[in-house]
């Protein structure tokens, strides 16, 4: 069993910023690719950035500049560093990750509230 729980979501005004957490536990012997979503009310599900074991990240054209995300293999933990935040970004983060143990899976957290006001 293996759980993600994100943490660091909140409310903020516009211009400021946030740092969003995401810890891995349970039975993982690694893990592969790392990626932050997030689905704001009446939308469908949307990438905001991957990062794979090595490192190597991809972001939306919409926080381009303005997100940074990064890892802590050894913590098993995923982290999202939110500047310049706009009221657009409203939505609930999620965080998954594809676990490896006796297989390979994808995880998905229960998600994070972020509500930036204008």
């Amino acid at each position: 069993q293996v759980q993600l729980v994100e943490s660091g979501g909140g409310l903020v005004q516009a211009g400021g910023s946030l740092r969003l957490s995401c810890a891995a536990s349970g039975s993982i012997s690694s893990i592969n690719g790392m990626g932050w979503y997030r689905q704001a009310p009446g939308k469908q599900r949307e990438l905001v950035a991957t990062i794979t074991r090595a490192g190597r990240t991809n972001y939306a054209d919409s926080v381009k500049g303005r997100f940074t995300i990064s890892r802590d293999n050894a913590k098993n933990t995923l982290f999202l560093q939110m500047n310049s935040l706009k009221p657009e970004d409203t939505a609930v983060y999620y965080c998954n990750a594809e676990i490896l143990y006796s297989s390979t899976f994808v995880s998905w957290g229960q998600g994070t509230q972020v509500t930036v006001s204008s």
